[in-house]
């Protein structure tokens, strides 16, 4: 950390730095735990820099990028032949775009979890075009008690096997359509750390629910793979995410692993005990003032993580070692005090760096990251903001 410090000390904050020692062992160490049984399909809203995901996607054992929305992957497409979107979309501009664009129809694969939404497609851009690609999201959360308990993310409707091969029949018999692939994201297994401080009851049982669903979705992912090639062959059979990347790796039907957020290490993943990737990315605050002799504030600062509030939401402070938040004010919109030893010796002007708790998020703050090998910025580059890009 001393050395990023020194590389970016003429530098004025707010800014961001990605240590591209610890991004390039990151993406080596992803493809390392598939195990050469899955491939990596990039998560771009996990990067949200057009640079860094194309340095990542030429690592080996990566294949493919894993999109947000329909513009950014067009965007993407004009460089990269296979881009599948991980949501559904309704944007009626972007989908007149790909309908008129022979080659961008042959690199991208909408996500579909219902008839309603070929529907929409059709009403759009008619039938009269080239053939779009889908891919059929699987639902992933765990249900007990007939349907009554829901535990993981709400996505997809699709989640049974019939289900599956029942939309896949629909996407057959459907004219101007094919059906490429299948997807289901296991976010209460691959998004959720299994050693959380607190509670040792609450860490048991986020473990016993992750074991249960994990056994639970290997078989029923399984039979819905089957159930669909019974319809139609499939290029791609995706699931998982930087947390169960052995895991998913693991099941005989998975042929690539959606994973993104482990190349830039933020906080949420100090929370896992399978894996520890390097932190890579970083943003740096400037002291503006000092309340007493052991506090120091920085300017700003309060850029918080989405998800359900709370304390694993808020940015950690990495340097200098020996910093923490105030409990009392956390990360604020404007200021945002810091404790303990190391705020002693600080003194105005001089920077504080932190790590947000989620990957691209921190890119959706600034225009340009700067990338530091050793002791030297070697380069910057714009984030999507940068590139005047808001395809959230």
């Amino acid at each position: 950390m001393a050395e990023l410090n020194r590389a970016t000390r003429q530098l004025d904050p707010p800014f961001a730095v990605v240590d591209l020692d610890a991004f390039d062992a990151n993406a080596v160490d992803l493809a390392r735990r598939a195990a050469g049984r899955a491939t990596v399909r990039l998560a771009s809203k996990s990067v949200r820099s057009r640079a860094l995901i194309h340095r990542a996607v030429q690592q080996q054992g990566y294949r493919g990028i894993l999109a947000f929305t329909l513009p950014e992957a067009l965007w993407l497409a004009e460089e990269h032949p296979d881009v599948v979107i991980a949501y559904p979309t309704t944007d009626r501009t972007a989908l007149k775009r790909l309908a008129a664009d022979e080659r961008a129809a042959s690199r991208v694969t909408l996500m579909i979890d219902s008839t309603a939404q070929l529907d929409f497609i059709d009403e759009v851009v008619g039938t009269s075009r080239p053939a779009i690609r889908v891919c059929i999201d699987l639902d992933a959360s765990l249900e007990l008690a007939g349907g009554r308990l829901h535990l993981g993310p709400y996505r997809s409707p699709v989640h049974s096997p019939r289900q599956a091969a029942a939309l896949a029949r629909a996407i057959q018999d459907r004219a101007g359509f094919h059906l490429a692939g299948i997807m289901s994201y296991e976010g209460h297994i691959a998004g959720l750390g299994d050693n959380q401080a607190g509670s040792p009851l609450k860490r048991a049982a986020i473990r016993a629910m992750q074991r249960l669903s994990a056994h639970e979705l290997a078989d029923r992912r399984a039979a819905a793979v089957a159930a669909v090639e019974a319809v139609a062959p499939l290029e791609f059979v995706n699931g998982g995410g930087t947390g169960s990347i052995e895991q998913t790796a693991a099941e005989h039907v998975i042929t690539e692993i959606g994973a993104g957020s482990g190349l830039y290490g933020p906080g949420l993943f100090d929370f896992y005990r399978r894996f520890r990737p390097r932190p890579a990315a970083y943003f740096v605050m400037s002291v503006v003032r000092r309340p007493s002799a052991r506090i120091a504030t920085v300017l700003g600062g309060g850029w918080i993580a989405s998800g359900p509030p709370g304390l694993d939401r808020q940015p950690t402070p990495t340097w200098p070692q020996g910093l923490r938040m105030n409990p009392r004010e956390g990360a604020g919109e404007v200021q945002t005090p810091v404790l303990g030893s190391a705020a002693h010796g600080l003194r105005l002007g001089d920077h504080v760096w932190f790590r947000h708790a989620k990957a691209g998020e921190l890119c959706e703050r600034v225009n340009t990251l700067h990338l530091v090998s050793g002791t030297e910025i070697v380069e910057q580059v714009p984030t999507y903001r940068g590139e005047g890009h808001a395809f959230l």
